[in-house]
C-alpha cells in the first residue's frame, strides 16, 4: 500500500509516500477514502507534541472508508497511521458514517467537532447567555465551536482571525463579532468586541501573548479553555494566587484523554454531532483535498496559518 512514512523528525519536508506492506489483514481493515489532517499532526512530525513518537512513523489520527462487509465507518487511530491506503482501526474508536454525511464532514467531526464538544461541554462548561471567545475561528475546531456556542444559547460570540476573509466566514458561522487575532492589546480588545465587559468563557489554541492577555480579559468566575498552541510559544506561567484573586479557571483539553475517562464520552459526542450536521444546525467547512502525495503542502499550509476548516487527504491520488 502507498503511505506518508516519517523516519527522521522535522518539518513538511519529512513526510515522505513510500510502498508499505499492508496491514496484517483483519476484519477491521478499513479502505480508506480519506485521511483527516490536523495541527497537531505538524507537532507529531518534529516530535513536538504531547506523547512523545518513534521512527519510524505514518502520522494521521483519523480515517474514514469502507471495511470488508462493506460498513462505511470513521475512526481515530490512537497510534496514527492514517495516511495511508489501508488503516487498521479499533472498534471502540470507531463510528458508522450516516448516510447523508459526506467524508470530509465525518471526518470534521471525530477530532475537530469532538474537540470543541468537549471544550464547550466539559472544559469551560458553557451556560446560556454567557460570552465566548472563540480564537482561530476559521480553523478546524474553531469553526465548529462557533457554531456549537450559537446552537446552545450563547450570549455575545467573538471571533477572532487573522485575515479579513477568515473574520467574514466567522461572521457567517455565527459570531457575532470578529476581531484581529493579531491585535497588540487583545485584552483591550477582547473587552470592547464585548461592550466593554468582560468575557466569560476564551478557546485557546495558540499560546504565548494572546493567553496571556485573554486570561486577563475573563470576567470574575470565567473559563479559559487551552487545546493547543499554534504559535509554538508557551504562555507565562499561571499563578495560582491570581486564579483566586479573579475566580477564574484556567482548563486543558487533550483529546486523547478522552479515551480513558469511565464510560463512553466520545460515542454520544460524535452521535449528537451527527444529528446537528444532518439537521443543518452544523456544516463543516471544506478546507481543502489534497492528494496523499502532497501531503507535504498540506503540512505547509497548515504551519503558515493559511487554512480554514478541515483539511483531508486522497490516499487513491
Amino acid at each position: 500500500m502507498k503511505a506518508v512514512q516519517i523516519t527522521s523528525f522535522g518539518g513538511p519536508e519529512v513526510l515522505v509516500v513510500r510502498d508499505l506492506p499492508d496491514p496484517e489483514a483483519s476484519e477491521f481493515l478499513l479502505d480508506v477514502s480519506r485521511a483527516g489532517v490536523n495541527y497537531a499532526d505538524t507537532h507529531q512530525a518534529e516530535n513536538s507534541y504531547l506523547s512523545p513518537a518513534s521512527l519510524p512513523l505514518v502520522p494521521g489520527a483519523e480515517v474514514v472508508g469502507r471495511l470488508p462487509d462493506g460498513r462505511r465507518m470513521v475512526s481515530l487511530l490512537a497510534g496514527g497511521g492514517g495516511y495511508a491506503e489501508k488503516a487498521l482501526i479499533e472498534p471502540a474508536l470507531s463510528f458508522d458514517v450516516p448516510d447523508g454525511i459526506d467524508d470530509t464532514t465525518a471526518l470534521a467531526m471525530v477530532v475537530q467537532g469532538a474537540s470543541a464538544w468537549l471544550l464547550l461541554r466539559r472544559s469551560a462548561v458553557l451556560n446560556p447567555g454567557e460570552s465566548v471567545v472563540v480564537h482561530a475561528a476559521a480553523g478546524g475546531v474553531g469553526s465548529l465551536a462557533v457554531q456549537l456556542a450559537r446552537a446552545w444559547g450563547a450570549g455575545r460570540i467573538i471571533a477572532t482571525a487573522s485575515s479579513s476573509s477568515k473574520r467574514e466566514l466567522a461572521l457567517s458561522l455565527g459570531a457575532d463579532v470578529a476581531i484581529d487575532s493579531r491585535s497588540e492589546d487583545m485584552t483591550s480588545a477582547l473587552r470592547e468586541a464585548n461592550g466593554g465587559k468582560r468575557v466569560d468563557v476564551v478557546l485557546d489554541m495558540t499560546g504565548g501573548r494572546v493567553t496571556d492577555q485573554s486570561l486577563k480579559a475573563l470576567a470574575p468566575f470565567g473559563r479559559l479553555a487551552f487545546y493547543g498552541m499554534a504559535s509554538r510559544e508557551q504562555p507565562s506561567p499561571v499563578a495560582p494566587g491570581n486564579l483566586l484573586a479573579h475566580s477564574t479557571t484556567v482548563a486543558g483539553m487533550w483529546l486523547a484523554h478522552a479515551f480513558l475517562l469511565p464510560g463512553d464520552v466520545l460515542r454520544p459526542a460524535i452521535a449528537e454531532l451527527f444529528e446537528m450536521v444532518l439537521d443543518g444546525r452544523l456544516k463543516a467547512v471544506p478546507g481543502g483535498e489534497y492528494p496523499l502525495s502532497e501531503a507535504r503542502l498540506a503540512h505547509e499550509a497548515l504551519r503558515s496559518r493559511a487554512t480554514v476548516g478541515k483539511l483531508v487527504l486522497d490516499p487513491s491520488l
